[in-house]
This record gives C-alpha cells, sequence and structure tokens, in this order.
C-alpha cells in the first residue's frame, strides 16, 4: 500500500557541502572537500562539545536545523555503522595495553550520538536508532511513517555515516560513501513541503548500504527527478514526488 507523506523540512552536511543550495550546485561536481568538521550548534555545552565525534558533529548541525525545540518531536536516527570507528580505535588502545574509560566506551555504542543528543535537547518523546544493514536507508522511514500513522503530527529523521576505517575488508560489499554524510529529514502526513509517495517493489537492485543511498536521497531531493527506486536483491522502494 502506498503512504504518503510530506518532508516539510530537510538539512544535510558533508565535507564541504551543507547548505541546500551547496547541495543542488555538487550536483554538478558531486565531490567533497578532503578535511572539514561540521560546526557545532551554539546550543550545545562545551562539556559536550568535546564529546562530539566528527560523525557526531555532522549530525548536531543536521538535526539542529529542522529541530527548532519541538520536545514533542520523537525522532528516528539510523546509521549502518554508527560509530564502528571509535569502538576500533578504543580495541587498538586496549590491545595496546592502554586503559578505556567508561566514557569512552559509552561514546562507541551505536546509540551514543542519540543519547548525547536527546540530553542536550532534552528530548522526552521516542527516540528510536536503527542499524538497517542491507536494507539502507528504508526502515527509518517505515518507522518513522508508523509514528505518523500513531497520531504524533512531525517526526525527525537523521540518516548518518561515515567510511569505515581500512582495517574493516569492505569488498566486494558496497558500504561506503566517498564521504561522510547526515541528513535530518522533519516529515508529516499534511502541510507544506515536498509531497512524496512511498511504495514497495519487487524490482531487484544493488544500490548499496545506507551510506551510499543518503546520497541517492539527497541528490534526489535536489534534482528534477520524480521517481527514486533503492534496494537489494530481495526487493526495492520507490520514493514518488506528487
Amino acid at each position: 500500500m502506498p503512504l504518503d507523506f510530506v518532508v516539510t523540512h530537510w538539512s544535510a552536511w558533508a565535507p564541504g557541502v551543507s547548505s541546500q543550495q551547496d547541495w543542488r550546485d555538487w550536483l554538478v561536481h558531486q565531490t567533497f572537500a578532503q578535511a572539514d568538521k561540521a560546526p557545532i550548534p551554539a546550543i550545545v555545552p562545551k562539556i559536550f562539545q568535546r564529546r562530539l565525534s566528527p560523525l557526531g558533529r555532522a549530525v548536531f548541525h543536521a538535526a539542529d536545523a529542522c529541530f527548532d525545540g519541538d520536545l514533542s518531536l520523537p525522532i528516528v536516527f539510523s546509521s549502518g555503522h554508527g560509530e564502528v570507528n571509535k569502538s576500533l580505535e578504543m580495541l587498538q588502545s586496549m590491545q595496546q595495553g592502554e586503559a578505556v574509560s567508561p566514557t569512552a566506551f559509552s561514546l562507541s555504542v551505536h546509540n551514543a550520538i542519540a543519547g548525547l543528543f536527546s540530553i542536550v535537547y532534552g528530548c522526552h518523546q521516542e527516540i528510536t536508532v536503527l542499524a538497517p544493514g542491507q536494507e539502507g536507508i528504508a526502515p527509518a522511514f517505515i518507522e518513522a511513517l508508523g509514528l505518523l500513522q500513531e497520531s504524533h503530527n512531525e517526526v525527525l529523521m537523521v540518516l548518518y555515516d561515515e567510511p569505515l576505517a581500512d582495517f574493516y575488508p569492505t569488498l566486494p560489499f558496497a558500504l561506503n560513501a566517498p564521504a561522510m554524510c547526515a541528513l535530518a529529514l522533519r516529515i508529516s502526513l499534511t502541510g507544506h513541503g515536498l509531497p512524496l509517495r512511498l511504495c514497495q517493489s519487487a524490482m531487484q537492485r544493488d544500490d548499496g548500504e545506507q551510506a551510499l543511498q543518503i546520497l541517492s536521497f539527497i541528490r534526489f531531493l535536489v534534482a528534477d527527478d520524480k521517481i527514486l527506486a533503492l534496494g537489494n536483491p530481495r526487493g526495492s522502494w520507490e520514493w514518488c514526488k506528487i
């Protein structure tokens, strides 16, 4: 059954690409800055600023632009690998005989960024953190649309990933995008914005995991394309502009 919704606001960050106009320009060259960190929102206290990894900074920067302090807003976070690079650094430190602090461990788990966000912004509504694997970005949309069907007026979605460290074998799997990226989407069932329809398809595809699909979805947002299909050999999903 098709699921209709409206993207009322969105924001995305990747190295050297931040505003929606930046992303429109990115359609032409599709390259990223070599070294860049997302600005940390002013609301974040210094004690938490020190705890934010580069990926955490990207998430906070993108989500802050869509949040506007609405504490009734449920949030769906989705990341293919979360802070696994930080976990690797911690394990390498242990291998060298160094002590690992409880804080370092707590900041390496999959829901670490979501936990920090909930503390900084005082969120008390539902927060879901997904690890979608080969399913890509679709599970986050399904979860968010389910929350809208449960009478929530709006839901904030945050999709984020970074390239895996060289330690991890990635070939022949499509796990890595060319750069870190965070995308925040505020969606509702009605209202002003970009109306979309989500449909399931039996078509077999191989569009890679979430890190790659995030960029495909941003391209869909800023381009003139009317349909975006993403999936894997088991099936696909289609987003249509209506």
